[in-house]
């Protein structure tokens, strides 16, 4: 039999703000989980980790903090990217690492929403991330990409290319261009120099099929984000069904899982579209999922490096079959028998097909030591792997405990010398970046507090709120007091918020309705219906002024909602119509510096 192309079989991705809830776990439920992921031969076995490389603006299920958020600030501690990547590598010490930017910091477009006018400076910025990956944590990046689901340019990926070979990174190696087979693979054809410097074509969401042009470049295909389905029985389908058929139908030699573990508040866009389920560390409660268990029968009895068998992978019945070797006399050959049903995806749509069950023959010859034929009987919404490794096994942790709802009185004065991570626990940044501060200035209670720290808004992805918001708590919160010290530091036009029944974050963070309490430097207040500020309930002066402390508290009854300024009331029954629940939230009314301490909320 001949063998086509260098495989690296499946593996996740991670970004775009999912692990978020991952990092706060307590052990040792937080390494069972890592386990179940990257453990080689104990649970999905993931090939490849890739992560965002992230930008400060919103990506899907929030924000991810940049390594330089300002053109003189490079730290390679923020976000819990560099955490994961050495967390899979630990277990794993052959896994890729991918890194893709969504977003990328103000400076970088020298105020356009745009990364490529400056490409020398959007260059500086990507291989400043690839080297302190190196120096800081000792982790090689092997692939790169240009910019999520978004335009590429020919020159910024050439410039890419002669930079890293500068820097002796020519072990890294590009993707192009996460988004579409098309206009890449066209370009590619016309562009030698361009041609030269692309080593894979990553597509997303690409229903199983390639193009012509892309099998024309003669490049490796991937399918560089896919999956993003609900993970109950039917996501298990439709990940079995598209890790090989997207091989079969496509020629593609891996496929990449958005997103690697549901950690992140379920009501956020996407809920619970991971491999697995981690959303609940304040209890420890996190599920094994039937997708870890898909990707199992690929990811434990193949490697990168192994190859495919080129064979007509369809079967007579309907599914399909894929057949890998090393190359060394080793075969594993994984079947699906997915029904259209059981097995469709978030995207594309699915054409109809018909699954029966039926009786497969396999014929082997050629190279390997066993020849002949075999049968097997096979039912329909099935996957079955056979193989010639021995090393495959379902390993079982204890029991997590059981499902928690969050905590209804929850407290955190930010009161942390050296935190093991940039973010607080629990607070989901949805618009701008809030990290722990040292107040070296303030001698009294407010040495280390919560600080917004983006200050232009980023070249974005989706559609960034032009306010910063980050989202705490219960969604179903319905009646709930919070309370926070407040600092605004940008004078005249600068203002602070607290607010409850949030009902919208992720890529549809502008239109979130709530109820929002604001203070601004100019003396005055707030009550709005919306994230925007446009439904104001109420409003008047307050005497706050910046470079001050206050403590806001914002209490939410049934259809009636109060503030106090300091412990005092400021307003009071106001009426809230909708939304009738949702998270507690802080946040500035600009992209604008400004801090927060001793958050406190109480559920009734």
């Amino acid at each position: 039999m001949a063998a086509q192309g260098a495989r690296a079989p499946p593996l996740p991705g991670d970004g775009q703000a999912t692990s978020r809830l991952l990092v706060n776990y307590q052990e040792p439920y937080r390494s069972q989980i890592l386990d179940y992921l990257f453990k080689p031969n104990f649970g999905a076995s993931l090939h490849i980790l890739k992560v965002e490389i992230g930008g400060d603006g919103q990506s899907t299920d929030g924000t991810e903090p940049s390594h330089m958020h300002y053109e003189n600030d490079e730290n390679y501690f923020r976000g819990y990217e560099w955490w994961l990547m050495k967390e899979a590598k630990k277990r794993n010490p052959k896994i890729k690492l991918i890194g893709l930017p969504w977003t990328f910091p103000a400076w970088v477009g020298k105020g356009e929403n745009w990364p490529y006018d400056y490409p020398d400076v959007t260059v500086y910025y990507i291989i400043s991330w690839i080297l302190g990956a190196k120096q800081y944590h000792d982790l090689d990046i092997d692939y790169v990409g240009i910019w999520n689901e978004r335009a590429f340019s020919s020159k910024y990926i050439k410039l890419l290319r002669y930079t890293l070979d500068k820097h002796g990174l020519q072990q890294v190696r590009i993707i192009a261009s996460d988004r579409l087979w098309e206009p890449i693979s066209f370009v590619l054809l016309l562009d030698s120099e361009l041609h030269g410097v692309v080593d894979v074509i990553g597509a997303h969401y690409p229903g199983t099929k390639t193009v012509p042009n892309a099998i024309l470049t003669q490049k490796k295909l991937w399918s560089s984000e896919d999956y993003s389905t609900f993970n109950d029985e039917v996501g298990a389908g439709c990940w079995a069904r598209i890790l090989n058929q997207n091989y079969v139908n496509g020629n593609m030699t891996s496929t990449i899982a958005w997103n690697l573990v549901a950690s992140y508040y379920e009501e956020l866009p996407f809920g619970r579209c991971g491999l697995m389920t981690a959303q609940e560390p304040w209890s420890g409660y996190y599920r094994v999922e039937a997708p870890i268990w898909i990707t199992a029968h690929t990811t434990q009895f193949t490697e990168p490096g192994w190859s495919y068998l080129q064979v007509d992978g369809h079967l007579e019945g309907g599914g399909s079959f894929v057949a890998l070797t090393d190359g060394l006399g080793n075969l594993t050959i994984i079947i699906e028998t997915m029904s259209h049903n059981h097995s469709q995806c978030i995207r594309p749509p699915l054409p109809h097909f018909s699954v029966s069950p039926q009786r497969a023959t396999f014929y082997l010859k050629g190279s390997f030591v066993w020849r002949g034929s075999f049968y097997l009987d096979l039912n329909v919404d099935e996957v079955y792997t056979l193989t010639t490794l021995k090393t495959g096994q379902k390993c079982i942790c204890p029991d997590p405990p059981p499902s928690q709802p969050f905590p209804s009185n929850y407290k955190d004065d930010f009161n942390i010398r050296n935190p093991p991570f940039s973010e607080a626990p629990n607070f989901a940044d949805q618009t701008g970046v809030f990290e722990y501060f040292i107040n070296t200035s303030d001698p009294g209670d407010h040495v280390f507090t919560l600080r917004q720290v983006v200050v232009q808004r980023p070249i974005t992805w989706s559609s960034d709120a032009d306010q910063t918001i980050s989202i705490i708590g219960n969604f179903q919160w319905e009646n709930f007091t919070v309370t926070c010290d407040i600092y605004i530091e940008q004078p005249r036009d600068g203002g602070v918020f607290v607010a409850g029944r949030v009902d919208n974050g992720g890529i549809y963070v502008r239109s979130t309705k709530g109820v929002f309490f604001w203070v601004f430097a100019d003396g005055t207040y707030r009550v709005t219906g919306d994230l925007a500020g446009e439904e104001i309930l109420m409003k008047g002066l307050s005497g706050v002024r910046a470079n001050a402390w206050h403590t806001l508290t914002l209490s939410i009854q049934g259809t009636s909602a109060s503030g106090l300024l300091n412990g005092y009331p400021l307003w009071e029954n106001v009426t809230i119509t909708e939304p009738s629940n949702g998270w507690a939230a802080i946040g500035t009314r600009s992209f604008e510096f400004a801090q927060f301490d001793n958050f406190h909320v109480e559920a009734s």
